[in-house]
């Protein structure tokens, strides 16, 4: 009786111990910024493991060293940032159970990709926290470090040819370049956000792999001056052939072809908008207790 008491306590300690495990977090930061800068990412990881003892924060370095990790948000191809992070995150021990993403900025739309090329390890929900989903920066209004020389020579690239393969292939930024004034330009030459957007047919894969999220989280900012529109970072976009009047998701053939699965995602209770007031990526600690840190929970 007593040896079977004993195996009995120690299932439910195991038990126990393994529902109080927390889901590890990966983040994936934005342009012009780095995995571990204190006052970005880094204050991020920080408070999350304050307010989730024990949690495992693996916040995406790509690139050997700080400043590689800075430029390649703007110089390495989306395709092959992508393919490097699957790699971390498969070669990572502490993932291979599952985990949770949050992605800024950018950082959203390269991890939505992770979830719809890589599935293993399972990715359980998905937060974009400012993610330009139907393509973004159109105008390209503003970046990091509005007076810097590489602001001013994207702008320039971009205006001149946004769709050439010479810039599709080394500029990320023209990698989600959505014109909606030359759709077929999209279409046809976007290397990246035109192929995770099914905009050149199904996927089935893709589809199947995004699905499988719990929660897909999507904030946009009620106030962004960044991404133009700004109802991309809830995949609404301009209607095609000019650059006025925008969509809602439920309008767009994405949703109503259900190309990528996020009307029966929706149906089901997955697709999570949030908006909070202010400029991109400005948003109060509160906020992020209250509105974010219960998804990773």
């Amino acid at each position: 009786m007593a040896a079977l008491t004993g195996v009995v306590l120690a299932v439910l300690g195991l038990r126990l111990c393994c529902a109080a495990a927390a889901v590890p977090l990966v983040i994936w930061h934005g342009m012009g910024d780095t995995c571990c800068n204190p006052l970005s990412m880094g204050y991020i990881k920080k408070i999350v493991e304050s307010k989730i003892p024990g949690i495992y924060v693996l916040s995406l370095k790509v690139g050997s060293n700080l400043i590689q990790d800075m430029k390649n948000s703007f110089f390495m191809n989306a395709n092959d940032q992508v393919r490097e992070v699957c790699s971390q995150l498969a070669k990572d021990p502490h993932l291979k159970g599952g985990y949770n993403s949050m992605g800024f900025s950018q950082g959203g739309q390269f991890l939505r990709a992770v979830a719809q090329r890589c599935p293993s390890p399972p990715m359980l929900n998905l937060i974009s926290i400012g993610g330009q989903h139907q393509g973004s920066v159109y105008g390209f209004p503003r970046c990091p470090g509005e007076s810097s020389h590489i602001c001013d020579w994207i702008r320039k690239t971009l205006d001149v040819g946004a769709y050439m393969q010479a810039v599709q292939e080394h500029l990320v930024q023209a990698e989600y370049w959505h014109d909606p004034l030359k759709e077929d330009d999209y279409r046809k030459n976007s290397i990246f956000l035109a192929d995770i957007n099914q905009e050149r047919g199904i996927n089935e894969t893709y589809k199947k792999n995004l699905m499988a999220l719990k929660k897909f989280v999507m904030v946009k900012f009620l106030n962004d001056t960044m991404v133009d529109p700004p109802i991309s970072e809830w995949f609404g976009f301009y209607k095609s052939g000019q650059a006025k009047e925008t969509v809602p998701l439920k309008e767009t053939s994405l949703y109503t072809e259900d190309r990528l699965g996020l009307q029966e995602m929706d149906k089901a209770g997955k697709l999570v908008f949030l908006g909070v007031k202010g400029d991109h990526l400005h948003f109060s600690e509160d906020w992020f207790y209250t509105s974010i840190l219960p998804f990773l929970q």
